[in-house]
């Protein structure tokens, strides 16, 4: 395998993160409430649950959710934000605020000089943003006329504000870049935030996804499109199950993942813990379907093979994939296919898991979250599990890692990410040091 990258061009290592997700506020607790097998996905129905806040879901073909709790034992967000930010901002830019601040805060770089901020940047994006106001704005445009449109509408609604508030909030004047590409945005943002530490644009980026989406319109809209799972709707934590005989679709989530992306040298500097190093980033296009993968999978094999060559690693270095598997029919197979293909001779020792289990997907916020994971697996050499798995499709030949965690030590892991429209990206983590140094 030949390499891709100049010799000139920088490393990149993780040393903040932060999460909000149906797990939990906070990387520690959705950490360990992952490794216990818990469920963070609930019913939005009053018919199954009586005392839900949710209004809007009882006659959807589907009704569960992973949500992020709220109040006094979730997120509040007078801990987070400041006075007036709850107005100025939507509810995917303050998950992407907590997130940031987590990450933030664990990197040791709540405070900067000047100069340190000109070389500090953002990359945060969403898969869609503010529906919310969306909705309501169209409501009152068409009951009460223009005069009443809030004037907070556009600034709220716009995707790219995520990460503009956070550069503001800190005074980052570095890149303030966004993504938006359905379920990929996640991994892009993390994967462009990367490059522009490769080729020197910054030092550090603040990057990640986020999405807050639960709305009856987004419920009915993937409905429509035959994308959700609509036969748990009685027993939601049974709900996703990736790799399972039984899955027939995704569960819809919300939450954010934010990672502090820092040039090595700049880290090893200031004596940070450094989590992993991000060793490559593959990207792919299906050019197939706007839903649906190919049943060879070969865009995401693209993405996998790209980010290993970016690395320089081989298959045989890969010990744990984080997948991209969101408990559909089509997506899981595809992907299984494409990793199956790639991992051929080194099936015995590879991992795979789907947290998606556990919290849903997150649309544009999922594959930050699942690098988080990710990454913490490489440095914890522990892999999450994949929940519901029961009854494993025959044609799965691999270890997905059911029910339970699995200690293993992990040099380098994968986690993937595909979206509508056929896009595709795979990020490579792997530990700093561990004997991987092939033709850096």
């Amino acid at each position: 395998m030949t390499g891709i990258l100049p010799a000139q061009v920088r490393r990149v290592v993780v040393t903040g993160l932060g999460l909000i997700t149906p797990l939990g506020v906070g990387v520690k607790t959705t950490w360990d409430n992952l490794l216990q097998s818990k469920s963070g996905i609930i019913s939005l129905s009053h018919k199954i649950d009586p005392n839900t806040k949710y209004e809007g879901f009882d006659d959807l073909p589907s009704t569960v959710a992973g949500v992020v709790k709220k109040g006094k034992d979730g997120y509040d967000p007078g801990e987070w934000l400041e006075p007036g930010d709850e107005r100025k901002m939507a509810l995917f830019s303050q998950y992407a605020i907590v997130a940031a601040k987590q990450a933030l805060k664990d990197a040791g770089l709540e405070t900067m000089t000047d100069f340190e901020k000109e070389r500090t940047g953002a990359c945060i994006g969403s898969g869609i943003g503010s529906l919310d106001d969306t909705v309501s704005n169209t409501i009152t445009l068409l009951e009460k006329g223009h005069r009443k449109i809030s004037p907070m509408f556009i600034p709220r609604l716009l995707i790219n504000m995520a990460a503009g508030h956070l550069t503001m909030k800190y005074g980052f004047r570095g890149p303030n870049h966004t993504c938006s590409t359905a379920c990929t945005t996640g991994a892009h943002s993390i994967g462009d935030a990367s490059r522009f530490i490769q080729f020197n644009d910054a030092d550090v980026m603040i990057a990640g996804g986020t999405e807050a989406c639960i709305h009856p319109l987004a419920v009915a809209g993937f409905a429509k499109a035959k994308s959700l799972c609509t036969k748990y709707n009685d027993n939601p934590p049974q709900a996703s199950r990736p790799f399972d005989r039984d899955r027939d679709g995704f569960v819809i989530g919300e939450g954010a993942g934010v990672v502090v992306l820092e040039e090595l040298e700049h880290a090893k500097k200031r004596g940070a813990r450094i989590y992993a190093e991000l060793r490559g980033y593959g990207l792919s296009g299906d050019a197939h379907h706007i839903t649906a993968p190919p049943a060879d999978g070969y865009g995401a094999m693209l993405a996998m093979q790209r980010a290993m060559e970016h690395a320089r690693l081989m298959p045989k270095h890969i010990d744990y994939i984080n997948a991209h598997a969101t408990s559909t029919s089509l997506g899981d197979a595809a992907e299984n296919t494409a990793i199956q293909q790639i991992f051929e001779g080194n099936a015995r020792e590879l991992a795979v898991s789907s947290t998606k289990g556990a919290i849903g997907h997150l649309l544009g916020a999922a594959g930050a979250v699942e690098a988080v994971f990710t990454i913490l697996a490489v440095h914890n050499n522990i892999v999450p599990p994949t929940l519901n798995l029961n009854n494993q499709s025959p044609e799965f030949r691999l270890n997905y890692v059911p029910h339970v965690p699995q200690q293993k030590t992990i040099r380098a892991a994968l986690t993937n990410s595909f979206g509508f429209g056929g896009t595709n990206a795979s990020l490579c983590f792997a530990k700093l040091e561990e004997g991987l140094e092939i033709e850096r």
